[in-house]
């Protein structure tokens, strides 16, 4: 199961109170103040976790609340301080207020952010002591801590999205470059949540995202596709996965970066490939559509793996282009 969208309520921890103590020993006759500072209260942090996938993995809770704050005690020691709490969210977690604001992107492994900050310690009476006042009978108590709701959204973090209309082979083609083993079967709509995988050579790798398939109007919330849609736009390429035995596969291409367009008009800015799949059907009056639009294209078929590899290889090459070194 994918869970890519999440509601949290975090609270931080309330200080602990001053307290007003008077130092009562034998040898000091002249007594004096020594109440303590209370606590600090815990502070809430969200952590990115290299290892989350999904918001899933935060588990059922959606209510975090650290420890408050002790209160002061007495010979001017200052109380405990609440513990903090971290909460793990996968890599790529957008934070958002509740009016829609952004207020983080955790986009790096271990970066983390603060949610609530713990409530500050009151002062205890040996803060209020002056020269006209020994003794002070003042203290403050701690302030409260901070409390909100965060509405957390998941962009995934990959090297490649892939982009196609149900059924294009989509899921196949990644099964066939990479280590990931998504679902595959003879029906539209197979793919129901976004599946990674990575794509390893000797010394390299990248990461790829399947999403569910598109389908025309998707920018505009029909099908399932339109809820992924965002996971593209972290992608540094786009992989176009086209059925080439489809009889409108132009078309078809057309309306994919149509989509895209409306969705974002930036995600055409993106490098891209276009897999001309199902090579193994016949794919010949597509070639020749392609090629008329001068588009350029590699042919495969995830069924017997051909042309897998020159595509493995293209995406690579996009990837790593900026370091301008061939995949290999």
């Amino acid at each position: 199961m994918f869970l890519d969208e999440k509601s949290i309520e975090v609270a931080s921890g309330k200080g602990g109170g001053g307290i007003c103590s008077f130092r009562r020993e034998k040898h000091v006759p002249l007594g004096g103040p020594d109440g303590g500072d209370g606590g600090k209260g815990g502070s809430v942090y969200l952590r990115a976790n290299e290892q989350y996938t999904t918001l899933l993995d935060m588990g059922n809770a959606y209510r975090y609340v650290a420890e408050a704050g002790a209160s002061g005690e007495t010979a001017n020691r200052t109380g405990r301080g609440g513990k903090d709490i971290y909460v793990d969210v996968p890599r790529g977690t957008v934070v958002r207020d509740g009016e829609g604001r952004i207020l983080t992107d955790l986009t790096e492994a271990g970066s983390v952010w603060l949610a609530a900050q713990g409530g500050a310690g009151g002062l205890g009476n040996t803060r209020f002591a002056t020269a006209a006042n020994r003794a002070p009978r003042q203290r403050t108590s701690g302030k409260p801590g901070e409390k909100r709701i965060l509405n957390l959204e998941l962009k995934l973090m990959a090297d490649v999205g892939l982009v196609g209309f149900p059924n294009a082979g989509k899921s196949s083609l990644v099964r066939k470059i990479s280590s990931a083993k998504p679902k595959v079967a003879d029906y539209p709509f197979t793919t129901l949540e976004p599946v990674l995988g990575i794509v390893q050579s000797k010394n390299r790798s990248f990461v790829v995202a399947d999403i569910p398939g598109l389908i025309e109007g998707a920018s505009e919330g029909r099908g399932l596709g339109h809820r992924f849609l965002k996971h593209i736009e972290r992608t540094r390429a786009l992989l176009f996965v086209i059925d080439g035995f489809e009889e409108k596969a132009w078309k078809a291409y057309c309306i994919l970066k149509k989509e895209l367009e409306a969705f974002h008009p930036k995600l055409l800015e993106k490098k891209f490939v276009v897999a001309l799949n199902k090579g193994d059907l016949g794919v010949l009056k597509a070639k020749k559509e392609f090629a008329k639009h001068k588009q350029e294209f590699i042919e495969t078929c995830a069924l017997n793996g051909e042309g897998c590899a020159d595509l493995a290889k293209a995406l690579g090459e996009l990837v790593y282009a900026d370091e301008k070194k061939e995949w290999r």
